[in-house]
């Protein structure tokens, strides 16, 4: 039998594959598949768009592709979540694991799916495979961390990202903002871009900006997650890129007031409405985001501006701050890369646990979890999925 340290060679292998599909499963997650035998990688997987096969299945297929169906029977398949077990899109993975003769299957972390959640184990140990689990399961987690926000806490994962001065600016007084970062700090908003379910702004950064929110590469677009605009007014033109730009695979969600003017034009526009209650400037976030996740997101990277971010951050809706910090000031009558957070006492700031610290060519990426949030989110006891 392979040791601990072997299950997690191949555990890192399959976290490799499940962060290859991260941003294009939702709802679903994005899980990662081997399929080894002693010592020899048969084949691998990564869950494909909504509708199209597991993780588990793809991995099968390689193997049984590659080295016929008589290599599987007894080989041990190594997965990033707990395996399916129910009839869904697709066929229960538990299934197609048994039906292929499978010996021993190792698992980073349970699915905390109400159909699911232990489920998928039992039924393997009963058809007689072997359970192998917990491998690696904090990076597992942590993985799957919009998944597993969703299913508990009834909301996506919220990381929130600001770029700004040494002294916390976003912007010149006159509203001159491109670029206060340099190219590295660039292309990294753009490679979490490209793994977000969702990128989040502000009707004020819309208007300002006009973003399209798209992730590049060089010059070339490599995806375009879904957009969310915060408007509570309905500011910002059906002629803005957030509008032109929709599609199928690239949709538009507007949080806005059931009673804002304007709403035909959105709908036109091809964008869907996400209406909360609350006054202009002080919607229900909690109650958008728990909509977003009805609708299918898991992961959100928001963007700006920082009225936006003051908002989520006094609501205990940032589970993740990326601050990137430029060596330059542009003084007090700037514009602040977070607003009023309206603390009086030290004692009621919002901590951070700050978890990495690095160079972004000659700026500073600060990564830290905000300790303690105040609002876990209001859980629905369960999720979409499949």
């Amino acid at each position: 039998m392979s040791g601990a340290h072997d299950f997690e060679h191949w555990m890192r292998a399959a976290l490799a594959s499940a962060r290859r599909a991260s941003g294009r499963t939702h709802p679903n997650p994005s899980v990662g598949a081997i399929v080894q035998r002693g010592g020899r990688l048969l084949g691998r997987g990564a869950t494909r768009p909504p509708g199209g096969p597991h993780a588990e299945v793809i991995a099968l297929r390689s193997a049984q592709r590659k080295h016929g169906g008589r290599a599987l029977r007894g080989a041990t398949l190594v997965v990033t979540l707990e395996p399916c077990c129910f009839e869904g899109r697709t066929g229960p993975c538990t299934d197609a694991i048994i039906e292929a003769g499978i010996g021993r299957i190792v698992v980073g972390c349970r699915d905390p799916h109400p159909r699911v959640n232990g489920r998928g184990l039992r039924s393997l140990r009963a058809a007689g495979v072997e359970v192998v689990q917990g491998v690696l399961e904090a990076e597992c987690r942590e993985h799957h961390r919009g998944f597993f926000s969703v299913c508990e806490r009834g909301r996506p994962f919220v990381s929130l990202k600001l770029a700004s001065t040494l002294d916390g600016r976003i912007a010149t007084r006159s509203g001159d903002s491109r670029w206060i970062t340099g190219p590295e700090a660039r292309r990294w908003v753009h490679a979490r871009r490209a793994v977000a379910d969702a990128i989040m702004v502000g009707s004020g950064t819309a208007l300002a900006d006009d973003p399209d929110l798209g992730a590049r590469r060089g010059e070339r677009v490599i995806r375009r997650p879904a957009r969310v605009l915060v408007d509570s007014r309905l500011r910002v033109p059906a002629s803005a890129a957030l509008y032109r730009l929709i599609s199928d695979d690239s949709p538009t969600y507007v949080i806005t007031r059931t009673a804002a003017r304007g709403r035909r034009a959105v709908s036109r526009a091809g964008a869907q409405l996400i209406d909360v209650a609350g006054k202009p400037g002080a919607l229900d976030l909690e109650a958008a985001l728990e909509q977003l996740a009805e609708a299918g997101l898991t992961n959100v990277f928001v963007e700006g501006g920082g009225g936006l971010a003051a908002a989520l951050l006094r609501l205990g809706l940032v589970d993740e701050i990326h601050w990137i910090t430029a060596p330059r000031l542009i003084g007090g009558d700037g514009r602040e890369a977070v607003g009023g957070l309206g603390v009086d006492a030290l004692s009621d700031s919002i901590g951070l646990e700050i978890s990495r610290v690095r160079r972004l060519g000659d700026d500073w990426h600060v990564q830290a979890r905000v300790a303690e949030p105040k609002s876990r989110g209001r859980s629905r006891g369960g999720v979409r999925r499949r």
